[in-house]
């Protein structure tokens, strides 16, 4: 064992990460020879740089050295050593003065090591500041301060290597929001709430119940943020204030969490704690929730919400007002005066709700505690509510509406008038739609009545109703909607060039921070009965829905807006049709050429040849998908023909462009011929040079590239893929980046420079990670497989060829193996040790889709 190191000491600790899963896959005689292999590989790295074995209590090692330079090399060792075994550990590293306890140690650096190492996913190291400040200029990855549990401050971690991994599991894995103001009181709910979010503690759906007002909103965030520590996977915060439709809660729960093929799947057996705020509004979803808890067993969600959801298994949480000494203090924290009975009988007036005191003790810069008292006692009988109300809602209603009448007339006039937009808006918004000003904007944040948010003002939901009851009162309400949803429909039609450009990124998230807006003036265009504008809204809005995943929600507005319009034909109708077949074909729907075909039709006969242009360009891709193999081609084709003569007679470039492209692509599926796409795709980018269409010219270029391959040329294809590349960097253009990418390393890979083939695919992989390219991700998986078999790294190109195969049967069915990557698989597997490919195949095949990506990115041996 050696000496016990003293003084400053390197603690280094690692367990096996998912070892029940293993015994289970490999069986106890194949994981015990596993396990013992990795113990050899631990021992003899930690031996050969001095290490001292503290433990080795289960799966893990606890080991200390005198040197944290010999402790990290020693790290780098062992993973490198069980590089292509089925073991996956997880490390951590920190460097303290712990007390010696032989042959152990005591003290908050063995704790702190163990809490770091628990952060790390398998195959990942971290160490500490204070390692990193010891071992000098090792290649670490920086990955910020992260609060760990039972540490008061943030701890700076770094990564060995520069693998990609999931976000550690401390407590920054979460999104909760920071509140900007302390939490005051509360002890004992914040206590019982907690309690009921643990192990054991109550049932999976917690639901915080009480009047708007009654603080179950900063409830909820603190408890859930005692809790992180608790939920592996997470804690997520999802507003719901904005929603109105119920069928848009499981897509907003799905965006939070980045869901991409499905929230169910996306979740899994993941544990994590789902925080719903203001369910009220969208109750009708509940149904939902609870298909959700039982499909995902380690589930867990908190909601707030006036009423109760009613679902089997809920455990309501009745929040109570603030006790009375709480209240008083929330109000002389916030107004900074005094404590004294009248703030105590002012309190007990407002029946100590929080956003009641809130609001109250804002309002101390111009009225005395005895002045608000009197004025509030004068006002709670006028504004009280009926008899079967609850008590709590009346009196917060009364101090909303006593707040509504401190306000001058403009004042009053903005505040009612802000209540149009629904998510918030940014100033230039306020100024257009409702007429604001600077300064009644300010006066009514300082009221707290309105909040802002970097560039985005907005207000609280339950002042939002008081605002809205008096603008659906006023003569003027109708006027004010059509300015609104006016304005909306401008900013959309001025966004969509943008979304074709280099502005794409800014303005798709211009977009998004107004979607609840868009989604307003949308239901106010079909309320009011005024189709052409909601055709107008929802053709333009259509690409920004594609692009940012909102699909389903797409089709839902297109068809409405189809249904109103009426079947007369006209260039909005042909518009929406498009959309909706595009939308169609994206989601595998067998009503996407029919639609597309009705776009095609309406556009002719209302003679606009841009429209039919894009129409038929659209149909002859989607037929030419659909149809690859399996009918004559010709009407396909006639279609491109028809899209490309159409663009050219509308003079239109942009559309010609993409007629030319997709007749390629047609001619290439159905017809095999390679010359004939080339020369499309040739004149498609001559086209887009012309226009300067940068992003397009970069798609262009990986067409013809691929072109070239199909001929031979793989240096044509190298100098193709390097111009997209070149231009699809400087404007961002991550998709077209990641596809020059993974041509570049499929070049490379016929060329059999493994090392630079295999550099590109990890390019092109991470970047389609982060776009969630699921088909693309497959490709290139199967592509550093077969780097992996061919050269000679067994274990591996076993595991990732059958996760692969595994995730390609749900991602991409109709998706070839390249023969030469097979080539490579079989070769290898005939040469290799039988019970080492079929431990590895296993390893590959209980793969998760992201731990295969995972797998796939993490260094070579």
């Amino acid at each position: 064992m050696g000496t016990q190191p003293s003084g400053t000491v390197t603690l280094v600790f690692t367990d096996v990460e998912g070892s029940t899963r293993l015994l289970r896959e490999l069986g106890r005689n194949a994981y015990l020879a596993a396990l013992n292999e990795h113990r050899r590989i631990v021992r003899l790295a930690c031996a050969r740089h001095g290490g001292y074995e503290v433990d080795n209590e289960g799966d893990g090692f606890f080991y200390a050295f005198g040197s944290a330079r010999e402790a990290l090399t020693a790290v780098e060792e062992t993973m490198g050593g069980l590089e292509g075994t089925p073991i996956r550990i997880r490390v951590g590293i920190h460097t303290g003065e712990p007390d010696l306890d032989p042959p152990k140690y005591v003290g908050l650096d063995v704790h702190k090591a163990a809490r770091i190492m628990a952060a790390a996913h398998g195959g990942q190291a971290l160490l500490s500041q204070a390692t990193r400040e010891l071992v000098g200029g090792s290649t670490l990855r920086d990955l910020g301060g992260h609060r760990l549990k039972d540490f008061d401050e943030p701890v700076g971690l770094f990564q060995v290597g520069d693998v990609d991994f999931p976000p550690l599991k401390t407590l920054n894995n979460t999104n909760l929001p920071v509140p900007a103001s302390s939490f005051i009181g509360r002890e004992r709910e914040l206590a019982e709430v907690t309690s009921l979010l643990r192990d054991g503690g109550g049932g999976r759906l917690v639901t915080l119940t009480g009047p708007g007002g009654s603080g179950k909103t900063r409830l909820a965030i603190e408890a859930a943020a005692d809790v992180v520590g608790d939920y592996r996977d997470g804690v997520f915060w999802v507003s719901l204030a904005s929603l109105r439709e119920p069928a848009l809660v499981a897509e907003t729960i799905a965006r939070t969490l980045g869901a991409t093929d499905g929230l169910a799947q996306r979740i899994g057996s993941g544990a994590l704690l789902l925080v719903l705020d203001n369910f009220e509004q969208v109750i009708d979803a509940a149904t939902e929730l609870s298909a959700l808890l039982a499909t995902c067993r380690n589930l867990r969600l908190l909601v707030t919400s006036r009423e109760v959801l009613r679902l089997k298994g809920e455990v309501e949480y009745q929040v109570p007002p603030l006790a009375q000494p709480d209240a008083e203090d929330l109000f002389c924290a916030r107004s900074r005066l005094p404590r004294d009975e009248v703030i105590a009988d002012l309190c007990r007036h407002l029946d100590d709700l929080p956003l009641a005191v809130e609001l109250a003790a804002a309002r101390t810069t111009v009225l005395s505690p005895a002045q608000m008292r009197e004025r509030l006692s004068q006002r709670l009988d006028l504004f009280k509510g009926g008899r079967d109300a609850d008590p709590r809602q009346q009196t917060l209603r009364a101090t909303i509406e006593w707040s509504y009448e401190l306000l001058s007339q403009p004042e009053r006039q903005l505040f009612t008038r802000m209540s149009v937009f629904a998510g918030g808006c940014t100033l230039e918004a306020a100024e257009e739609v409702v007429g604001a000003d600077v300064d009644g904007l300010q006066s009514l944040v300082e009221k707290s009545l309105i909040r802002r948010t970097g560039a985005r003002f907005w207000m609280l939901e339950t002042i939002g109703e008081l605002a809205r009851e008096r603008l659906h009162a006023l003569s003027g309400a109708d006027e004010i909607g059509r300015r609104h949803a006016g304005y909306f429909l401008a900013l959309a039609e001025r966004a969509e060039p943008g979304l074709k450009g280099a502005d794409q990124a800014a303005w798709l998230q211009r977009l998004e921070d107004d979607h609840d807006n868009l989604r307003g003036s949308l239901e106010w265009f079909l309320e009011h009965v005024e189709p052409e504008m909601a055709s107008r809204l929802a053709g333009a809005l259509w690409p920004f829905w594609y692009m940012h995943g909102h699909v389903t929600e797409a089709r839902r507005w297109l068809r409405r807006a189809l249904d109103a319009g009426g079947d007369d034909p006209s260039e909005a109708r042909a518009r929406l049709l498009d959309g909706a077949g595009y939308l169609a074909a994206e989601q595998n729907d067998d009503d996407a050429i029919s639609l597309l075909e009705a776009s095609l039709e309406c556009a002719e006969q209302v003679g606009s040849t841009s429209a039919a242009a894009i129409a038929a360009a659209h149909l002859c891709a989607v037929r030419a998908e659909a149809e690859s193999g399996r009918s004559d081609p010709r009407s396909t084709l006639a279609v491109g023909e028809e899209a490309v003569a159409l663009a050219r007679e509308a003079g239109d470039d942009f559309v010609l462009a993409i007629a030319l492209n997709n007749l390629g692509v047609a001619t290439h599926l159905l017809l095999g011929d390679v010359e004939r796409a080339t020369a499309y795709y040739e004149e498609s980018l001559e086209v887009r040079r012309r226009i300067g269409d940068a992003s397009r010219i970069a798609l262009s270029l990986g067409n013809l590239a691929w072109m070239a391959l199909m001929k031979g040329d793989i240096g044509r294809a190298a100098a193709l893929y390097g111009e997209a590349a070149e231009i699809a960097t400087p404007i961002g253009d991550k998709r077209h980046i990641c596809l020059a990418s993974g041509g570049l390393g499929w070049v490379a890979y016929l060329e059999r420079r493994w090392e630079e083939a295999d550099a590109h695919a990890r390019e092109s992989l991470r970047l389609a990670r982060e776009l969630g390219m699921k088909p693309h991700m497959l490709d290139e998986i199967f592509c550093l497989a077969g780097i992996a078999a061919a050269t000679g790294d067994v274990a591996r190109a076993a595991r990732l060829a059958a996760a692969a195969e595994l995730h390609q049967a749900f991602i991409a069915p109709d998706t070839a193996v390249v023969d030469l990557h097979r080539a490579n698989f079989e070769s290898r597997k005939a040469a290799a040790d039988g019970d080492t490919w079929r431990q590895a195949w296993a390893a590959g095949r209980a793969m998760s889709f992201d731990e295969a990506v995972a797998y796939a990115l993490s260094p070579t041996a």
